[in-house]
């Protein structure tokens, strides 16, 4: 981990280095126009090359146990290299949208690379400060256990209210409603976007519906069903987010392959050509 002095002297380092990264194609590319050359082989090389540079994160992450660098620093230098490769690409083409089928397919799945980078990204940096605030730490494989442990629980605390109070309101109320929330993980959408607002208004909205119809004694019944269902939010809420931050690399790796394949088959065809 990074002292906060070394943060300090590596983010300057960082975009500077990105500026040079991006400088140094456009001055070379300008002199070539200049000297009416073709300045897009400059671009198209410099793009790849950052491209295969931006590859080499996934094999750093493979290769873990050998001494290749923070962990931390790669990902710095492949987000800073993710938005680099978007000012190289429309300066190798420059236009944002090319004609062409072939280069209106690859533009796309360049895009959507980019935008799902970002997305993964942003997904890293705000998930586990909210997963923290949470208070519940859980892993990923343990969450359908623990929602069907939060649901016996809930079960039983129905069956002991209609016990001790001779009372099935709050059971019938808990099978038309409740029962549906407890059943598993709910809410998903809503959990990743805004971390689970509508969720916690939809259970109070149901609890605070039946308050008015309980007596004393069942109302502390409801009161410890409304903390099961908190943290059953809670729990709908690392499922949301560990669930996406652990999936969208099922999108990122394959649209990087594919973005990959298509590019080489583009340096095919231009150098063919070009003969």
């Amino acid at each position: 981990m990074k002292t906060a002095s070394q943060k300090s002297t590596f983010i300057p380092v960082l975009l500077l280095g990105t500026l040079a990264a991006f400088l140094v194609p456009w001055l070379w590319s300008r002199q070539i126009f200049l000297q009416l050359g073709d300045p897009a082989l400059v671009t198209g090389w410099w793009l790849f090359a950052v491209m295969l540079f931006l590859g080499a994160f996934n094999v750093r992450k493979k290769l873990s146990m050998l001494p290749l660098g923070n962990a931390s620093t790669w990902l710095a230098w492949h987000v800073a290299g993710g938005f680099l490769t978007l000012a190289l690409f429309w300066l190798h083409t420059g236009t944002f949208w090319p004609t062409g089928l072939y280069e209106q397919v690859l533009a796309a799945l360049f895009y959507a690379l980019n935008f799902s980078g970002i997305v993964g990204w942003l997904m890293q940096r705000v998930y586990p400060r909210h997963l923290s605030d949470t208070g519940v730490e859980i892993i990923y494989e343990r969450i359908p256990a623990e929602v069907a442990q939060l649901r016996e629980k809930a079960e039983a605390l129905v069956l002991d209210c209609t016990r001790e109070t001779n009372s099935d309101t709050l059971a019938r109320h808990y099978l038309e409603t409740l029962h549906w929330f407890f059943r598993k993980p709910r809410f998903f959408a809503n959990h990743a976007l805004s971390g689970g607002k509508k969720a916690r208004a939809w259970y109070r909205q149901q609890c605070d519906a039946v308050r008015l119809y309980l007596n004393e004694a069942e109302r502390n019944f409801l009161d410890r069903l409304t903390l099961l269902a908190e943290r059953k939010a809670e729990v709908d809420f690392h499922f949301a987010a560990q669930t996406l931050m652990k999936r969208w690399l099922l999108l990122h790796v394959p649209l990087t392959a594919a973005v990959m394949l298509l590019v080489v088959w583009h340096i095919v065809l231009v150098h063919i050509y070009a003969l």
